[in-house]
């Protein structure tokens, strides 16, 4: 640093320590980036770039932005990934003594802004810590703004890219293992665009994790806070911990608990349902509109929208605690002027959870506070209204609900209604709160009439008319006589300033005057600053009052919103079971009902259960349903998990540890994949992972590959599915395969199911009713002229039907279907000869000779009357096949 002047030496020091981040130095009303930082901070945020002269032969490169607007550059870094390092002047230049001291107060990062402006309301902003050690995965996320803090363990890579999925955080550090542990870091960078980056290993130090956790929650044991099984995820809430405090330089006071949790208490929904399901965003335009979270929220504070999301992400698995919902909701309907009326009382309500962070960490201005308060004010009114409800849930939230008086009033007292935004020019405190400060004021805003009555004696005693008592920043205040009347002027009069017509004087009262008033200013913004700062922490040491109040408000808000919804939207009440049962009668998707107009959603039945109904072969032509149906079905059953009404005119939803969906096809060209490959890792995950208990909504499988490997893999699909002894869990399985339907009473727990179509000459009319039985024309051509495929093509494609038969294949099905019930039927080992028509492709041809053959080689004596059935089906058709 040679060469470097005093105060680029300075900046260099600073910025060595916090290498990975972007500077913002402090240099009077501007914060100044140089070398480097200048250049980047230049082009990403297209500011000019300038030099300073920094005692080196060429200038150094330079940019800045004024200290007033910092918030709006600090956001736009921050929003594109970069690590920001705020070096704030420690001491007023002007009583400064050489260089000013600077320091570093905090640094921004994507996972610890707590800007209003650069948070979504309705979202959480979340870092996540994950480590990697002995093959398990330790989690810890955190929301900085809200004090939330959660943490678990799981122990394989497709768990924790579910843990991701569910709070895509914007920020995730991790130890170096993590790196080498075979999860695709730049996949999780690209698709949840998060900022990761690897910590120094005394980040990690077990030792280290536990102590800073028991100070900070000030516990002797981690016992006490949940955490003795979760060995990782200690170290990876420790190592969130201790980066928290090295960026915020605070004391995190509002962080008041963390919960341990287990994947296990909630519904588990992966990746690929939530994105097919459009729980919160539709899959193409990434849009709320369309969603599910668009249907249910009619919440009127951020609290209640972030619970929501919450409840969304994390359906329930417990009858009871369902049931609690439920019963919270179905009172509110009953009751709907109150819950109207609580909706009005909540909608002014401010952000009470990010409120208070921003109190705690010194960072709130006066208008914060009056905000804070005016929302207090409607907590009294709640708490009034919910006295009159009964239900357990809504009984505990009024417990919870703290109406914090004590902290209204003491803002109400102290502050004044409308506040400027600046905490050091003055006008924050209200009159009455202190007995200084009134004085002060009083100084301050009596001077004029001081000033006037100085004037006017003055006047009197020396006679001179035109005498006035004026002001200017160099010279104070001042008499000024015109030249006229200079003759007149007094021996006491101090002469300050000549001027071409006029003198200006001060006098001994004049200077005492002048001191009392400037002085009283000064004094009084000082003493402002300081009652307001007193205040500020005295609603800050309310903070676990204030986070368990605000959690309450959030429960009324998300229980009145899904109340508004299921009376708005006729939502019926579900009954909850623990015996598997699925049965929906008139079932509505609650999203596509609400797009379309005039009530033209056809509603459908359910019926599914772990005995004779567990697989639904569903078949019809494409645009006919199927997807829509599968979904609502899927999304009535996580409505009801969640506590919710559900569409339908009568439901009773058997609790489901696990949706698992596979629907549409798409290609995922970023990690390599074709389509068909995306749809097999998908159904991979489903058969490893699904249970007895699981719901599975499978969609066109096989689709993506040859008719003949495609009808393969969708049989085998729905055998290993149906077969309870290797799953048997409840599947709405949708093909255009419709050699399944075969399957139907040759194969326990399969019924057909199809799309209801009406012909109409060579056109077809989707009526979207589900209906008993199988589909026997796929209708695809009829479908390629609805959707505006040109006549000659049409044309040509009826002639290219008529010639082709898929007769062959229906044949082989039926065979393949008829073997298999005859084999689960007797419960024996198949014959060599039935093994190998097994394994013979749905394609070869048959020969006169091979039936003859099989007839003399039957023992018919030994065979059951259904036997002999299924063999003489079995022979015929082979026979009509060969003779076609």
């Amino acid at each position: 640093m040679a060469g470097l002047s005093p105060m680029m030496t300075h900046y260099m020091e600073t910025k060595k320590e916090y290498p990975d981040c972007i500077l913002f130095y402090r240099l009077g009303d501007f914060y100044e980036m140089f070398f480097d930082d200048a250049v980047t901070v230049s082009k990403e945020l297209e500011i000019t770039l300038t030099g300073k002269e920094c005692g080196l032969e060429e200038r150094a490169p330079m940019c800045g932005v004024p200290y007033h607007a910092v918030d709006t550059y600090l956001n736009r870094l921050v929003q594109k990934g970069y690590k920001v390092a705020i070096a704030e002047q420690m001491e007023d230049p002007r009583l400064a003594k050489g260089l000013v001291k600077r320091e570093v107060i905090r640094v921004v990062t994507p996972g610890t802004i707590t800007s209003a402006q650069a948070l979504d309301e309705s979202k959480n902003n979340y870092l996540m810590g994950i480590v990697y050690i002995g093959e398990t995965f330790g989690i810890a996320v955190a929301d900085i703004s809200t004090g939330d803090f959660l943490v678990t363990e799981v122990e394989s890579e497709r768990e924790l890219t579910d843990e991701i999925n569910k709070f895509t955080p914007s920020e995730i550090i991790c130890n170096e293992a993590f790196y080498v542990s075979g999860v695709d870091i730049e996949e999780i960078k690209n698709r949840h665009h998060a900022v990761i980056s690897s910590l120094d290993h005394h980040f990690f130090s077990d030792e280290v994790c536990r102590k800073i956790l028991k100070e900070h929650f000030k516990v002797g044991a981690l016992a006490g806070l949940g955490l003795e099984d979760y060995d990782n995820g200690v170290i990876a809430a420790g190592a969130v911990m201790e980066y928290m405090y090295e960026t915020q330089k605070s004391s995190l006071s509002h962080i008041t608990t963390i919960t341990p949790y287990s994947t296990g208490q909630y519904m588990i929904i992966d990746t690929s349902t939530r994105r097919n399901l459009e729980l919160l965003e539709t899959l193409r335009e990434k849009q709320k509109r369309g969603s599910l979270l668009w249907v249910l929220d009619r919440t009127k504070t951020a609290m209640g929208a972030r619970m929501l999301r919450t409840y969304i992400e994390q359906p329930l698995i417990h009858k009871p605690e369902i049931t609690k919902r439920q019963n919270a909701i179905e009172e509110l309907n009953m009751s709907f002027i109150s819950r109207e009326e609580i909706c009005e009382y909540l909608n002014p309500i401010y952000d009470l959870e990010r409120l208070i962070g921003r109190i705690s960490y010194k960072t709130a201005n006066p208008r914060d506070l009056i905000a804070f308060k005016s929302s207090l004010e409607m907590l009294p009114h709640i708490k009034n209204l919910l006295k009159e409800f009964s239900s357990d849930m809504l009984k505990d939230l009024w417990g919870e609900l703290d109406p914090l008086e004590d902290v209204r009033e003491l803002i109400g007292r102290a502050i004044i209604d409308d506040p400027p935004v600046t905490l050091r020019d003055g006008g924050i405190i209200r009159d009455g709160f202190h007995e200084e400060a009134d004085k002060l004021r009083s100084a301050k805003t009596e001077g004029k009439n001081w000033l006037a009555d100085l004037e006017s004696q003055e006047k009197e005693k020396t006679g001179i008319k035109n005498l006035k008592v004026k002001f200017n920043k160099v010279f104070g205040y001042y008499f000024e006589v015109t030249n006229s009347f200079k003759d007149l002027v007094p021996d006491y009069f101090i002469r300050k300033q000549t001027l071409a017509n006029a003198e200006r004087y001060t006098t001994d009262q004049l200077k005492e005057l002048e001191n009392v008033i400037l002085g009283a200013e000064d004094k009084l913004f000082s003493l402002e600053y300081s009652l307001f700062c007193q205040v500020r922490d005295s609603v800050a040491d309310q903070v676990l009052r204030i986070q368990k109040t605000a959690r309450a408000i959030a429960g009324i808000d998300v229980l009145t919103s899904l109340s508004s919804v299921a009376t708005r939207n006729n939502y019926v009440k579900p009954q909850i079971n623990e015996k598997g049962l699925i049965d929906i009668k008139n079932g509505r998707h609650p999203v596509v009902e609400k797009m379309m107009r005039d009530d033209l959603f056809v509603s459908n039945d359910t019926y599914l259960d772990n005995g004779k109904n567990r697989v639904s072969i569903i078949t019809g032509p494409n645009m006919a349903g199927k997807s829509t149906y599968m979904r609502q079905t899927a999304l009535i059953v996580l409505l009801a998990q969640i506590g919710s009404f559900v569409p339908a005119e009568e439901a009773n939803i058997g609790i489901c540890d696990r949706i698992f969906t596979r629907v549409g096809a798409s290609d995922d060209l970023a990690s390599g994949q074709s389509t068909f490959m995306v749809e097999m890792t998908e159904v991979a995950n489903i058969l490893r992972n699904a249970t007895k208990n699981s719901l599975i909504v499978l969609d066109e499988i096989g689709r993506g590959t040859s008719t003949f490997d495609g009808l393969s893999i969708a049989w085998a699909v729905v055998e290993h599915i149906s077969n309870p002894k290797i799953l048997g869990a409840k599947t709405l399985f949708a093909t255009h395969y419709h050699e399944l339907t075969e399957l139907e009473g040759t194969m326990s727990g399969v019924n057909n199911y199809c799309i209801a179509v009406k012909e109409q000459g060579d056109d077809i009319v989707f009526l979207r009713k589900i209906i008993k039985g199988g589909a026997d024309k796929s209708y695809g051509v009829q479908v390629a002229k609805l959707a505006g495929v040109p006549d000659s093509v049409i044309v040509r494609a009826k002639e290219l039907l008529a010639e082709l038969s898929d007769a062959d294949i229906t044949a082989k099905a039926r065979e393949i279907a008829g073997i298999n019930a005859n084999i689960i039927q007797r419960k024996v080992v198949p014959k060599p000869d039935e093994v190998d028509l097994q394994q013979m492709s749905l394609f070869d041809t048959v020969k006169d000779d091979d039936i003859i053959k099989e007839l003399g080689e039957l023992e018919l004596g030994n065979m059951t009357p259904i036997d002999a059935l299924n063999i003489l089906y079995r022979l015929q058709t082979k026979l009509k096949n060969r003779w076609q």
